[in-house]
């Protein structure tokens, strides 16, 4: 794949820690990144965090619903024995080990709450203290469904996510390189991040990310898209991975 997106232009949305492997990933292929972060990851307190832990009951299940919320919100969490950890995909199920927790619930493909819920892990949670961690708002329906099979629920915010407020001269150097034709590719990873974007992009920008080819793993953004952006060429990546990611808009692969 050496040289395979040479000449491409990729606007990257992510948050600039998480995405340093993308961009690592997509320059080592010959991509052209441009980095405009749309929302922004801000950690909540650790001690916040812990007395919000140690508040709640003690737990049987815990699910981290992303690796953030295993960044900013696992350090608080001290499993007994009998206690399950649920990632809610590989990425996840990753940071988890690097963590050093042992995870006895993933997905064995997709990474949303649809296919947690497909788990046979979850399926009989009758009766059991449920703890899912995320960041200060998210889709409620792992929690909907949980509870709907006699589960007991609770969330743990560990991070909030914010629209991102861009440097002016970095929107005004983005915005010439789109208009001269240089952005071939955006990616977009969440319905946030997608929300995001539009609400801190420029009004001359709007018209170019509508003929602009949109990459992002997530059905959802896909849908959110269509009826935010009508008529936007959209591209679904097999995963959140890089390598997925990368693999989805080399030319071998359209």
């Amino acid at each position: 794949m050496n040289g395979a997106l040479t000449g491409t232009g990729i606007l990257v949305t992510r948050p600039s820690k998480q995405g340093i492997e993308l961009t690592q990933a997509l320059e080592a292929v010959g991509g052209k990144v441009f980095q405009l972060p749309a929302i922004e990851i801000i950690p909540r307190d650790p001690d916040a965090v812990t007395a919000a832990v140690a508040a709640l009951p003690v737990p049987d299940l815990v699910i981290f619903v992303s690796r953030n919320a295993v960044t900013y919100g696992a350090a608080a969490i001290k499993p007994g024995a009998a206690t399950k950890i649920a990632a809610i995909g590989r990425a996840t199920r990753s940071a988890l080990r690097d963590a050093g927790f042992s995870v006895h619930i993933c997905p064995t493909k997709g990474f949303d709450s649809e296919h947690l819920l497909e788990h046979a892990g979850l399926r009989n949670v009758m009766g059991k203290q449920v703890l899912i961690v995320r960041g200060n708002q998210g889709r409620e329906l792992l929690a909907d469904v949980l509870r709907q099979r006699g589960a007991t629920v609770n969330h743990l915010a560990a991070y909030e996510r914010a629209t991102a407020t861009p440097d002016e001269r970095q929107l005004t150097r983005l915005t010439e390189a789109w208009q001269n034709g240089a952005v071939d590719v955006v990616v977009v990873m969440s319905v946030d991040s997608l929300t995001g974007l539009l609400s801190i992009l420029p009004a001359e920008c709007h018209p170019l990310l509508r003929k602009t080819r949109l990459l992002t793993p997530s059905k959802r953004v896909i849908q959110t898209a269509a009826e935010s952006l009508p008529g936007v060429h959209t591209i679904l990546a097999d995963s959140p991975q890089a390598e997925s990611l990368v693999s989805a808009i080399t030319p071998r692969s359209r």
